[in-house]
């Protein structure tokens, strides 16, 4: 991923901690929050996540005038099954810094981590592919640090 700028606000938090069902007044009252250990508004932990839409090049994210296999009940713009690549997501760790908190100008880079190869029966060499994305702040204070594992497989998983 290129270097990602996302600036952080009040409202951003609220409609994100809305969003996920999440009514903890630290997210979006400010009298309140300034009672807390934090001081203030701070953003849920996985707020950081949101930085997907600040990305043009996300891959989830739909293109005006592309189609796109949505994630609702019908597929939005492509027919039949949607392509697999025959990855799969297989851990998220974050190391929390210090908490996000409105006014924070985030800038967000992600660099290849270590890999490794296992061999498997059903499905060939397994691919394990980390990548490590840190957030810093407008200072270049570290604020998190995400590691993220995929895997891919040499073939498709046989059935039996």
């Amino acid at each position: 991923m290129a270097k990602i700028t996302f600036p952080v606000e009040a409202s951003h938090i609220m409609m994100f901690a809305r969003s996920i069902g999440d009514t903890n007044p630290v997210y979006h009252d400010a009298e309140a929050a300034k009672k807390t250990e934090a001081g203030g508004i701070i953003a849920p932990p996985s707020f950081a996540q949101s930085v997907a839409q600040f990305n043009p090049d996300y891959f989830l994210r739909p293109k005006p005038g592309q189609p796109w296999f949505g994630s609702g009940k019908t597929a939005s713009g492509v027919e039949g099954k949607a392509s697999s690549s025959g990855g799969l997501h297989a851990e998220q760790h974050f190391e929390f810094h210090r908490h996000i908190g409105p006014g924070d100008v985030l800038s967000v880079e992600t660099k290849p981590g270590a890999s490794c190869e296992k061999e498997s029966k059903r499905a060939g060499k397994l691919m394990f592919r980390e990548s490590i994305t840190e957030y810093r702040d407008q200072n270049g204070n570290l604020v998190i640090t995400a590691r993220s594992v995929g895997v891919t497989t040499e073939r498709p998983v046989s059935q039996g």
